[in-house]
């Protein structure tokens, strides 16, 4: 999947590098043994092509390791194979979807998805940045106030994959404290600019005290193609299902002609709507490599969240 690909590719330029050093090595050796004179050379040919087969095996014991042949998952985090992965998509039982908003630019239709979301008792979850918030404190309070969840997305919209520890802090904490003084509320999710991350990203949001949050659904409302277009592409998209994350945005031309039909289409699917802590495992919990959070089961408890 796209957001696995960042993974792969590291993984496939060390395998060149590391195929590169072992052909190297495969050529030294081919070159020694046919140096030495003393060999007969049926017996030399045998010795060359026996290193070749040794250092191939090696070879492809090294690409295995390298690329996780043998999947492994950590428990109570982010880790697969190594990599930090923010949450895609949750493993539920239940017929449940998280609708989210990212809000960056604009206000103009924020008011009229308010309403629609009030009008299908749907509560979602609206990811602010800074500047949004500053611009548009008063709308940020009308979400609270509706219900909704307040989810952070940064301070400037930067790529954060290419910022330094303490500047993903600063741009997580900027927005956080301007929200809680607006609203007297502490957000817990965050949603990375362009979905940009890397593993510090998610290391420091942890430590901030947020999930960071991706989405398995794009509605693609951000390429302004239509109202049919966005519930085409949610209503039918391969990954919708229990547990998705839908990505829309508040300030797209079409999504708020599109929200009432696109609410009314999933819930004929028998979707349900929950805000993204709702949706989410806050602990307890594995990542496969989907990006998709699946609940540890505890002998003689529940798994559900």
């Amino acid at each position: 999947m796209k957001h696995f690909s960042k993974f792969l590719n590291e993984t496939y330029h060390a395998n060149e590098k590391g195929t590169s050093k072992l052909k190297d090595n495969i050529d030294k050796k081919n070159f020694d043994i046919q140096k030495d004179t003393n060999i007969p050379s049926f017996m030399r040919s045998g010795l060359v092509v026996l290193s070749v087969i040794l250092l191939a095996s090696i070879a492809i014991a090294y690409s295995n390791k390298a690329i996780g042949t043998n999947p492994v998952t950590a428990v109570f985090s982010n880790k697969i194979s190594n990599k930090e992965l923010p949450i895609y998509c949750v493993d539920t039982p239940d017929k449940k979807v998280a609708l989210s908003f990212d809000a960056a630019w604009g206000n103009e239709d924020t008011q009229k998805i308010l309403d629609i979301l009030k009008k299908n008792d749907v509560h979602v979850t609206f990811f602010m940045t800074g500047g949004w918030v500053e611009s548009y404190p008063d709308d940020v309070k009308a979400i609270a106030k509706a219900g909704h969840e307040l989810g952070n997305h940064s301070e400037n919209h930067k790529q954060m994959s290419t910022l330094s520890a303490e500047e993903c802090k600063e741009e997580i904490m900027k927005v956080h404290e301007k929200v809680k003084e607006l609203t007297g509320t502490d957000m817990h999710v965050f949603r990375p600019p362009y979905g940009d991350y890397n593993d510090n990203l998610i290391k420091v949001t942890r430590e901030c005290n947020y999930n960071a949050i991706q989405w398995d659904v794009d509605s693609l409302d951000w390429k302004d193609y239509g109202t049919d277009s966005i519930l085409n592409t949610v209503l039918n998209h391969k990954h919708l299902g229990n547990g998705s994350i839908i990505l829309c945005h508040n300030g797209a031309k079409y999504t708020a002609q599109a929200l009432d039909q696109l609410i009314k289409g999933l819930k004929e699917k028998g979707f349900t709507f929950v805000t993204m802590s709702e949706l989410i495992y806050k602990d307890n919990y594995e990542m496969d490599v989907e990006g998709r959070q699946h609940q540890k089961s505890t002998p003689g408890t529940d798994s559900s969240n």
